[in-house]
């Protein structure tokens, strides 16, 4: 009981949980079990995006490119759905996520070969991928008109009352808890964010485990492509424009932290849901949108502090043991 009192997994259910119950004060039915489900809904697509993210920070990188990817497979699977409405819709999910995984490992090509930085790197693609966009689009748009009725609906197809989108993220977020819990890959990549230099004589190749990360942040991202534009119904080079600084902030309010090696899946998920209750909870009390920006920025900016806090703590105290012990 002590360790789940003092893990920061849930604190930060706990303050989601006040959010909510004090936001359904101000507006009864907030906390009505229809509307918690579409803000779940709602936040689907970054609680995908944070868990992909997630494995490339534990790895001491950054992807900033994932919006990008997103639009630029977004707009691929639009087009062809388009030109070929035949073509079966998870034909097309899954060719989203082979774009996904192509665009991840260019990025973890250049970090694991070539040595650039991640944040250079991801920067550079950032900008690359939206311009491909314009590339095969012509500057056009995809919109409603020219997609498929399958194409829309199957993200709002109703399973066990959640929509598909929701099950989705369901199923993304249980399938990587168990990648990063039970598996070599999962342990691997926490153990090059706690220390790159002990996992070489530990046999891991770091930057091998870090090119696995980008193709599953790319995966992950390509998937989302699809996710994006059947939900939004539309395509086209600004989709997710800045959306990258979101899902950083999901992972950073989760505790996922930005110098590697610290971070659970949960608490992903976690960081997630808490920017999607604040942008539904915000509105509803009448906050202006500058507000709403302002806040989540101070959020972000705690949620730094206290992993750092965290951090040294757990140093001191292994400091101590240490002493104790000799």
């Amino acid at each position: 009981m002590k360790t789940l009192v003092r893990s920061r997994e849930f604190w930060l259910a706990v303050i989601i949980a006040v959010m909510i119950v004090a936001t359904n004060f101000r507006s009864p039915g907030f906390a009505s079990p229809g509307n918690l489900a579409s803000i779940f809904n709602d936040t689907a697509i970054l609680l995908i995006l944070a868990l992909g993210q997630m494995t490339v920070i534990l790895t001491r990188s950054i992807d900033l490119s994932m919006a990008s990817n997103l639009a630029l497979t977004g707009m691929i699977v639009a087009l062809i759905n388009a030109a070929y409405p035949a073509i079966p819709v998870p034909a097309l999910m899954v060719l989203a996520a082979f774009c996904g995984v192509v665009l991840g490992a260019f990025n973890g090509a250049l970090v694991w070969l070539l040595g650039i930085p991640a944040i250079v790197v991801t920067l550079g693609t950032l900008t690359i991928y939206r311009g491909l966009i314009f590339l095969i689009a012509g500057g056009q748009w995809v919109n409603a008109d020219a997609m498929s009725s399958s194409f829309v609906q199957l993200t709002r197809t109703d399973l066990l009352g959640l929509p598909l989108l929701s099950w989705y993220a369901i199923v993304v977020a249980a399938g990587f808890f168990l990648l990063m819990t039970r598996t070599s890959v999962g342990r691997s990549i926490y153990a090059i964010g706690v220390n790159p230099t002990a996992s070489i004589y530990a046999g891991i190749d770091v930057g091998r485990t870090k090119f696995v990360a980008f193709c599953l942040s790319g995966m992950l991202s390509g998937f989302c492509g699809y996710l994006w534009v059947s939900r939004y119904v539309i395509g086209s080079v600004e989709v997710a424009k800045g959306y990258e600084l979101t899902i950083v902030a999901a992972c950073v309010i989760g505790g996922i932290s930005i110098a590697g090696g610290v971070g659970t899946v949960v608490g992903a998920v976690l960081g997630a849901l808490f920017l999607g209750v604040i942008n539904s909870a915000l509105p509803v009390i009448n906050i202006s949108p500058f507000w709403q920006m302002a806040i989540s920025g101070a959020a972000i900016i705690l949620a730094v502090v206290l992993n750092a806090r965290g951090e040294k703590r757990g140093g001191r105290v292994i400091l101590r043991q240490a002493e104790s012990a000799s």
